[in-house]
């Protein structure tokens, strides 16, 4: 792969099962040497479109090239410089952690005289060599996430592609697991991660939105924030779920949301936050604060949303 090329690119790539796009028209560049985050809902098109580009599932339309290789057609050249990480990882239970990262050597053809390091760097990395002769059954969930991401580098990929890696992993393990990310990163691998926790999409240097399968926003955190329109204020009251409802159907299911027992509400000037406080003080809905904040990654996320929703 040249300097120039990038590490992932897509042009107007689709999949069709039947009747229903899981997903469709979607472009995308990916450079090497970023770590970008594919988020959204279940049933967005998260885990179609990494099969696609892993050339694990072949596309309906549309083109696209993994480190410079095609995935209609040069599919083994794509799986000898890519690893990917799928929800289903195939760990084997009754192998120990030194004997699972032994079997996906032997599978990705690692020389023998080069295994020993990696093996030894991998397990320091990921903090296993205190258990590499522990059965991988008897792990824990996070301690199994990193096993099977230390499987899926042993081959040294030039793109690493994680399907939700920390789903259903505590928050301590999921931190774990993102702080040897950054180390992989910083070794030169380009990552793509998808996943449905948006504080995790904050760590990544560019974040794609996808919802009904198309690509509906792509840019960094930052910018994404900073282009949410208007204002955006946190409503704390004790009845967040009724004051959500009144204030959607009032401005919008794009303009409110709600974390917790706070409502955040998306206005365009002064006058429209008086006005839906008016709104919620008839309503006899009682706030105990009210202040402007940063729009949060899930703000962008609903506001994109209810966007896609209204040109459909």
């Amino acid at each position: 792969m040249s300097q120039a090329e990038p590490a992932v690119y897509a042009e107007r790539l689709g999949r069709a099962f039947g009747e229903l796009w899981a997903v469709r028209d979607l472009d995308l560049t990916i450079p090497s040497g970023e770590i970008f985050g594919l988020v959204g809902p279940d049933g967005a098109g998260k885990t179609t479109t990494l099969r696609m580009l892993t050339g694990v599932l072949e596309p309906s339309a549309g083109t696209a090239r993994i480190a410079g290789y095609s995935v209609q057609g040069e599919e083994e050249a794509i799986k000898q410089r890519i690893a990917y990480m799928s929800q289903r990882f195939g760990l084997y239970g009754d192998l120990s952690v030194e004997e699972n990262l032994n079997f996906y050597a032997d599978l990705y053809h690692v020389p023998r005289r080069e295994r020993a390091d990696s093996m030894e760097r991998l397990l320091g990395f990921s903090n296993l060599t205190p258990f590499r002769r522990r059965l991988a059954r008897d792990l824990s969930g996070g301690m199994k996430q990193k096993l099977g991401l230390a499987c899926a580098l042993i081959h040294k990929p030039q793109v690493l592609f994680l399907d939700e890696p920390t789903n259903g992993v505590d928050p301590v393990s999921r931190r774990e697991f993102w702080r040897i990310l950054y180390g992989m990163l910083k070794e030169g691998v380009t990552i793509v991660v998808s996943t449905a926790y948006l504080d995790e999409a904050e760590r990544c240097s560019r974040v794609g939105l996808l919802h009904h399968g198309r690509l509906v926003m792509c840019d960094t955190p930052q910018r994404l924030k900073a282009a949410l329109p208007g204002q955006m204020y946190e409503l704390d009251t004790a009845h967040g779920r009724r004051a959500r409802e009144v204030l959607a159907e009032a401005l919008g299911q794009r303009r409110v949301g709600l974390f917790g027992g706070r409502v955040h509400l998306a206005v365009t000037d002064d006058g429209e936050l008086q006005q839906a406080l008016s709104l919620l003080s008839r309503e006899e809905i009682e706030l105990r604060a009210t202040r402007r904040i940063v729009p949060s990654l899930e703000d962008v996320f609903i506001h994109a949303v209810g966007e896609a929703e209204q040109s459909i």
